[in-house]
């Protein structure tokens, strides 16, 4: 058994199990269902406030093999 920092082990996988960021989480499934995306997207805050996890989030949802959407398939690479 490998060993994973329990940040990593633990991280959400899906907007629908992000706690907290609500304001956020709501703009980029409205702009994913509506598939109007800006050309850039720059999150900032403190540490530990979900910027860089809310980033792979997206990239999932927009590199997902079935398509942009807010539910990426999870199966894809």
């Amino acid at each position: 058994m490998s060993y994973q920092v329990l940040a990593r082990k633990w991280r959400p996988r899906t907007f629908e199990d992000m706690v907290g960021q609500e304001h956020v989480l709501q703009a980029l499934i409205h702009a994913l269902e509506s598939q109007r995306l800006h050309h850039a997207y720059l999150f900032t805050g403190t540490r530990g406030v979900g910027k860089t996890t809310i980033g792979r989030l997206l990239a999932r949802c927009l590199n997902c093999e079935t398509g942009v959407t807010p539910n990426p398939c999870g199966e894809c690479s």
